[in-house]
């Protein structure tokens, strides 16, 4: 609390035209404003909320009776999406092998035109029975983490319950950096 220090400290002095106030000292006790202060910012702490993670929805595969047929996946719906360097994503249908490696490997980006990997997501998952669609991504070790999280994003975006990430082969990774030199030139 406020308190007025009223005690000694001059009088009135005689004499000819002096005139002296007399002179207060105040004090300012600031022990219920700190009180005050430590109780607002206990009352926010306890009454603010704390920022929920984000997660992406992770779709389990169900458990079947023999453990070798848990993984398999039709070869009509198997759908892999190789990400290169510099935002390169390229796909194939199928098992890719010698004989459709020129017709079946193809190249997109992360776009949703006509060239883009969305289009050619959707494209797929239209002419494929729901329960045979199974994308599979294999990132390459020239790939950046984002160009994962985008592809990760659009299997969100096109409601593909079923993908796994793999890893690359040696053949793939030959066939990206061959791709990608012949687009270079």
């Amino acid at each position: 609390m406020a308190e007025m220090d009223t005690s000694g400290g001059g009088g009135h002095k005689k004499g000819p035209g002096v005139k002296k106030a007399k002179k207060l000292s105040t004090r300012v006790d600031l022990t219920p404003m700190v009180d005050l202060g430590f109780l607002l910012i206990t009352f926010f702490i306890f009454t603010t909320t704390m920022s929920q993670p984000t997660a992406l929805n992770l779709y389990l595969p169900k458990d079947t009776d023999k453990p070798e047929e848990q993984n398999k996946a039709k070869e009509s719906g198997a759908f892999t999406i190789l990400l290169g360097k510099d935002n390169h994503v390229f796909y194939y249908e199928g098992i890719l092998d010698n004989s459709n490696a020129s017709t079946n490997f193809k190249s997109a980006n992360f776009g949703s035109g006509e060239d883009g990997i969305r289009t050619a997501i959707l494209k797929k998952k239209s002419t494929t029975n729901p329960e045979d669609f199974v994308v599979v991504i294999k990132p390459s070790d020239d790939c950046e983490y984002k160009n994962v999280v985008d592809i990760l994003d659009e299997m969100a975006i096109n409601v593909v319950k079923r993908y796994a990430l793999v890893d690359i082969s040696d053949v793939e990774v030959q066939l990206i950096k061959a791709t990608e030199a012949s687009a270079v030139k």
